[in-house]
């Protein structure tokens, strides 16, 4: 079976090649004196009462298009008026049909926490990260060496970004450690991009009570977020249940109504 992770990343490799010729990491490190400060999305989790985590997600290399034309101005501020807690934005172009214009566009119109959302391999995607608005980063075990994914974490921190660490299996269990701010299990397998949501339930009961855990992937019922709060998640990172309907602001808070 086709391993689609190690396409992205090599994808991934080739993209930030060609990004660091155009704008250097030296340019970067200089737009990023002025940006104003991050805000909390582990706190933003934490204080929740649903935690929901509303994903701006136009396409996924398992089902193609999902909504092709979406509006990030029309659809972003929409979850926020439906009470999502933070924003996930898909920026990788090329599987996802994402881009950092995506977080640049809807910045200054929301004041929750946005999650830039992509396979990050460099410190180059942090400044990015950084530079566009987004307050936290998704650093995938699956994607990094250890050492890497806790350099990645450290500098995260210099920049003012929280870091919410995704993991898979119980061999990425070792990735975590004290710096990382949350903890995402994903359901769905980044190689061959089977879902199952159980594996939520079983890697949770393998961590501490006072980790900020966040369910990723395959939530489509308020009910699986009830059972999922039951055991100690903080965060549910829900994308296609609602990007997938006419109006995806509307769905989320019928979501939102529905688990409260």
């Amino acid at each position: 079976m086709k391993d689609i992770l190690s396409e992205i990343i090599a994808n991934k490799r080739f993209e930030v090649d060609l990004q660091k010729q155009t704008i250097s990491l030296e340019q970067l490190q200089e737009g990023i004196g002025d940006i104003p400060m991050a805000r909390s999305m582990k706190q933003a989790l934490s204080s929740s009462s649903s935690g929901i985590i509303a994903e701006f997600k136009r396409r996924s290399p398992s089902k193609g298009w999902i909504k092709q034309e979406a509006c990030p101005k029309e659809i972003v501020p929409s979850y926020v008026a439906a009470g999502a807690s933070a924003l996930s934005i898909l920026t990788d172009e090329k599987f996802f049909g994402g881009s950092l214009k995506d977080i640049r566009t809807v910045r200054p119109l929301v004041d929750i926490p946005i999650l830039r959302k992509d396979f990050i391999i460099d410190e180059y995607q942090l400044y990015q990260a950084r530079i566009v608005g987004a307050d936290a980063v998704l650093l995938i075990a699956a994607a990094l060496e250890k050492d890497k994914c806790q350099q990645l974490t450290e500098q995260a921190h210099v920049l003012g970004l929280e870091v919410l660490l995704e993991i898979h299996s119980i061999e990425e269990l070792s990735y975590i450690n004290n710096e990382v701010d949350m903890v995402g299990i994903n359901n769905r397998n980044l190689g061959t991009f089977i879902t199952d949501i159980e594996n939520s339930f079983r890697l949770a009961r393998q961590l501490p009570q006072d980790t900020v855990l966040v369910s990723e992937s395959g939530i489509s019922k308020p009910e699986v977020v009830k059972r999922l709060q039951a055991y100690g998640f903080h965060g549910f990172l829900i994308g296609e249940t609602f990007m997938k309907t006419p109006q995806p602001g509307e769905t989320l808070q019928s979501f939102i109504q529905s688990i409260q």
